[in-house]
């Protein structure tokens, strides 16, 4: 029987432990991650599945640490899955496995190498991404790729609708090359990193909106960034909002909107409100979140109804 040590956690985490377990692999150890009480968990609990299938599960506060390794390596596993582990793993835990060891990235690598991928592709405005298996080295996400399956962008869908799509596609890469892995048949192909790049982690701060860019960038933004994520932000008067859904449009031909009115309220040619954007087009809230609350498309009108310019 095939043995394997898991790194796993989120969504992508679950699925993917699942696929191994649903193909016979002996999965001897996971290693995930406490949640955090500064996060809102809206994903899945790979603590769960392990726990409910009897399955060692360890939260090391750091996976290379001496023990930890020597505990891996008297497992003597065959393969070494991460999938969205959110620690990069050293050289001596990479060289235990007897077969290799593979992480599963929510990109169409090489393209979108590093954190968050599914939240720059979206902010990028492409118009598909996907989930890709490849075998790992120190240098993150450059190791040989196994498998990728491509989920199509829709121009109105948030990162959160697209990381859902990402863990399907995750899920069939894994249970497609899972068998060529066991048998020894499975493609390795050098990535081509200078095809793609490296995106850093990013920050609550990099949701706040600058009004002065294209409104398509920034409905990029509120897409990239909106709820479960931190949110695109602004600060009208003393009040900060969120902006948690929007659309593009054009303003009222009779309303003039040079470079002084950029990021106030002005109306738009089907006579909806929202805020001018540095080329003139109008960015329309569908969602906007006053402090704790929520608002709808009808409700958020009436709110941008009552901002004084």
């Amino acid at each position: 029987m095939t043995r394997a040590v898991v790194f796993a956690y989120h969504n992508v985490g679950v699925r993917c432990l699942r696929v191994l377990l649903d193909q016979g692999v002996d999965v001897a150890l996971v290693l995930t991650h406490e949640d955090s009480p500064n996060e809102t968990i809206w994903y899945d609990s790979v603590a769960q599945v392990c726990s409910d299938r009897g399955i060692p599960t360890i939260t090391p506060d750091d996976a290379n640490a001496p023990d930890v390794v020597a505990r891996i390596r008297a497992l003597a596993p065959d393969f070494i899955f991460s999938f969205y582990y959110r620690k990069m793993l050293g050289a001596e835990l990479l060289g235990i496995p007897g077969r290799g060891a593979l992480n599963m990235h929510g990109s169409l690598l090489p393209k979108y190498r590093g954190r968050v991928p599914v939240n720059w592709a979206v902010l990028h405005g492409e118009r598909e991404t996907g989930a890709s298996l490849h075998y790992m080295e120190i240098k993150p996400d450059a190791g040989n790729l196994v498998a990728q399956t491509a989920v199509p962008i829709l121009d109105d869908d948030t990162a959160f609708e697209v990381f859902q799509k990402v863990t399907v596609a995750a899920e069939l890469t894994l249970a497609r090359a899972l068998p060529q892995l066991v048998a020894g048949t499975a493609p390795s192909v050098p990535l081509d990193l200078k095809a793609g790049s490296y995106f850093s982690g990013r920050k609550p701060e990099d949701g706040r909106i600058d009004w002065s860019q294209p409104a398509a960038a920034v409905n990029n933004l509120v897409r990239a960034v909106a709820p479960p994520y931190p949110g695109a932000f602004t600060d009208v008067g003393t009040m900060r909002i969120v902006v948690a859904r929007s659309r593009v449009t054009r303003p009222d031909a009779s309303a003039p909107t040079p470079a002084q009115f950029i990021g106030q309220v002005a109306r738009a040619a089907d006579g909806a409100l929202g805020f001018v954007c540095g080329d003139g087009a109008l960015l329309v809230p569908l969602r906007l979140i006053i402090g704790d609350t929520p608002l709808d498309a009808t409700a958020s009108q009436a709110w941008l109804a009552t901002v004084k310019q």
